[in-house]
């Protein structure tokens, strides 16, 4: 007879440890991972009118006359959107990182891009620059977007089937967990006052640091030491260490038919380029699943709520000294949707719970509308439960990024098109 404690040969339906080495992977990849998106988008809304002071000021010194409300506006607006312009640069070095580097190397080494940023946040009022902001944001965006991908990447294969799924989502969970915390520490009894602002859009190197002092100690991806490094021996220990055990045997089994399967369709294990994507028709059904589900998320426009939720809530009727107390609501509706999202999705598959957050989007969408014919006050109260039933809904949507890593291909090629998407 068998223990309850012994695991059969073979058996890879339930790890054979405790899983803590897993749990603590998740945690120091996240905290300086996804966790970094969420945190970089919420934390440039509260000093929104600081650093349009900052501007206009530069300006004034550097040519003797001040800029337009327009004119600031349209400045604001470029360091605003250089963080999506990095993310999209950082997606494109993603795939190439993740396979040369590797997975966890990659999220070590993106740190740089963090810590280069902060330095030049720090920095910008002594050499009275509001370029060296933009430039700042450039990199805080490549850093989200290469962590965006690599991280769910590395979660998908060091997980074991069983909790792939969840551990995929936590991703998402990190970055809802991310514009909560960025919302509160942007709070002006924080670092969200006229003196700090620079210490607040700094504070992102934390979360860094403390990645680069924990995750050293944990296993690399499994896949990527088999595959990509064709290191059998450093696979099996990681294998064992992420399982709190032996390695699976049929776990092991399964990578190494992947291993043999792409040696003989002569592909190994290099990174596809985005073009070879569109051409290959094996991949063809993957990439529109990925482009549908990515851009009816990211289209619903519900990060324009973080980045510009100062303007929206003043435009509501909010009063100014607790827009950044409403601001904290929407933070607090995605990490609780996304959080019991992760415990639906499981019994509900993938598409249920995204469809109805979707759905709910619209019909938000179209409540505010008809609000807007009524009375004032009514159109206020409408604005501000829409902004919380909208950023509900897209910490539903977040289990797109599950979707997106039970069928992208494990060289991280279809991460690219997902950021464009997005």
């Amino acid at each position: 007879m068998t223990s309850t404690g012994e695991t059969k040969p073979g058996d890879t339906s339930r790890p054979s440890g405790n899983g803590r080495t897993l749990a603590l992977t998740v945690c120091s990849a996240g905290i300086g991972g996804t966790f970094q998106y969420g945190y970089n988008i919420s934390i440039i809304n509260a000093p929104t009118s600081y650093i349009q002071s900052f501007i206009n000021d530069t300006y004034v010194e550097r040519w003797g006359t001040g800029l337009d409300i327009p004119q600031v506006t349209i400045l604001w607006t470029l360091i605003v959107s250089a963080f999506s312009l990095g993310g999209l640069i950082g997606a494109l070095l993603a795939g190439p990182m993740s396979v040369h580097c590797g997975r966890k190397n990659s999220l070590l080494v993106n740190n740089v891009f963090l810590f280069v940023g902060a330095i030049l946040v720090l920095t910008c009022k002594a050499a009275k620059s509001f370029e060296m902001i933009i430039l700042a944001r450039i990199l805080v965006g490549i850093n989200s977007g290469v962590s965006m991908n690599i991280q769910p990447m590395y979660f998908g294969e060091s997980a074991p089937t069983h909790l792939r799924g969840a551990v995929a989502f936590s991703s998402a969970v990190f970055t809802a967990f991310g514009i909560f915390l960025g919302q509160v520490v942007g709070l002006t009894e924080l670092l969200g006052s006229k003196p700090l602002w620079t210490y607040l859009l700094a504070s992102n190197t934390l979360p860094g640091l403390i990645q680069l002092l924990t995750l050293p100690w944990f296993p690399e991806s499994p896949r990527y030491l088999l595959i990509d490094r064709g290191d059998r021996e450093a696979c099996l220990h990681a294998l064992g260490r992420l399982r709190g055990g032996e390695a699976p045997v049929l776990e092991m089994e399964e990578l190494c038919r992947e291993q043999q399967q792409l040696v003989n369709n002569r592909s190994g294990a290099a990174s596809k380029t985005p073009w070879s994507l569109f051409k290959d028709r094996d991949l063809r059904s993957q990439l529109r699943i990925v482009m549908a589900a990515s851009s009816a998320m990211m289209l619903c426009g519900n990060d324009s709520i973080y980045f510009y939720a100062s303007y929206i809530f003043l435009e509501a009727g909010i009063p100014s000294d607790k827009v950044q107390y409403a601001a904290i609501g929407t933070g607090a509706s995605e990490l609780t949707a996304s959080i019991l999202s992760n415990l639906l999705i499981e019994r509900m598959g993938r598409s249920v719970p995204e469809t109805k957050g979707k759905t709910l989007a619209e019909i938000t969408s179209e409540f505010q509308r008809k609000r807007d014919t009524k009375k004032k006050r009514k159109k206020k109260r409408g604005h501000d439960v829409c902004m919380y039933v909208m950023s509900a809904s897209y910490g539903i949507n977040g289990d797109e990024n599950t979707r997106r890593q039970d069928i992208k291909p494990g060289d991280g090629s279809i991460s690219v098109v997902q950021l464009v998407c997005d």
